[in-house]
């Protein structure tokens, strides 16, 4: 008889853990404790991805000028695409990179500088159209050129102020890319370091990554941070950890949290299919509602990382554009606090 009471307790206790997880991951909201979204002085900043303006039909370089002259935006991650500054093998064109720096520096913008073969935004990894796949397999020497060419021609920018070497390089179950390859990493960061002496940061998963390699190997350590995707088992679905949980982490893995970057902050949605050009409000509302905007950029200031960069100002933009001003000035009000 007391068996199968203590079954029953099980049991009972079971159905209650599924029902209060499916409640946090699929029904509950989390709006901000901090309505006013106050931060300290330039701790926010933003990602701004060439490439990705160019998918939403936006004009890249005028794109990047609108957002610094009119949201005030003073920090900036800046990826440096392989396959858009050597589109043919062995000539190298910055020239739209160039311009936005020094568009940048006019506004008094600062920049992070991402440089690698895996980089901000989808496929992940940006090899050059004329790499077939035995070049990708044997990429070491064509990489290190790329890197060695890009700094040479950056590091005299001196609103520059660290180099990203690759984008969550240990992280293989996200995007199209070879497996990572710590040899060629280390590789990397040798050759940046001998040719410039700012700081590296090297970044990983918040939520699906542990933190240990990547803190030990980079000068700053960065991290991602999403709050809302979507699964194909679950759906939509909001990750129920509250703040302390990336200090906890931090702490963990020996992460001084007040010392690294929220690098990656999802601050557009996550969609099902399709693209954000053409998503609809009832679609990218699921994941990414004006008042998720509020309660990320909430949830963000208390987690206590030194600075924090935005993902998703380039879809700000476009929503302005087509006559949805909300985000777009929400992200005003958060740049002027």
């Amino acid at each position: 008889m007391r068996k199968h009471i203590n079954i029953n307790i099980i049991l009972i206790i079971m159905i209650l853990f599924i029902v209060v997880f499916i409640y946090l991951i699929k029904v509950a909201k989390y709006y901000p404790q901090n309505p006013n979204l106050k931060a300290s002085e330039n701790f926010f900043g933003v990602t701004y991805s060439d490439k990705f303006a160019k998918e939403l039909k936006l004009d890249p370089v005028k794109a990047h000028q609108d957002i610094i002259n009119d949201l005030q935006v003073k920090y900036i991650r800046l990826p440096i695409y392989w396959d858009q500054v050597e589109k043919k093998e062995g000539n190298f064109d910055f020239s739209q990179y160039e311009k936005m720096l020094q568009d940048g520096k006019k506004n008094n913008v600062k920049y992070i500088v991402s440089i690698g073969y895996r980089l901000p935004r989808w496929p992940e990894c940006h090899f050059p159209k004329w790499m077939d796949e035995e070049d990708i397999r044997n990429k070491d020497d064509k990489v290190l050129s790329y890197l060695k060419k890009t700094v040479n021609h950056f590091k005299n920018y001196d609103n520059i102020l660290y180099w990203q070497v690759e984008n969550e390089p240990f992280l293989n179950s996200f995007g199209i890319c070879p497996k990572y390859d710590e040899n060629l990493l280390m590789q990397e960061i040798d050759l940046v370091k001998k040719l410039d002496d700012r700081k590296i940061i090297i970044s990983a998963s918040g939520e699906l990554g542990a933190w240990n390699k990547e803190n030990k190997i980079a000068d700053i350590f960065a991290t991602t941070l999403y709050r809302v995707v979507y699964n194909p088992v679950l759906g939509y679905f909001r990750y129920p950890l509250p703040p302390w949980v990336y200090k906890l982490k931090a702490k963990a893995t020996g992460v001084d949290i007040n010392e690294s970057l929220l690098i990656e902050l999802q601050a557009e949605p996550w969609i099902k299919n399709g693209t954000l050009a053409d998503a609809k409000a009832d679609e990218y509302n699921k994941s990414f509602s004006v008042d998720q905007f509020k309660a990320n950029t909430d949830y963000a200031i208390r987690t206590d990382f030194k600075q924090v960069y935005f993902w998703g100002v380039e879809w700000w933009y476009l929503q302005n554009l087509k006559g949805n001003n909300e985000y777009y000035n929400l992200a005003k009000e958060i740049f002027k606090n």
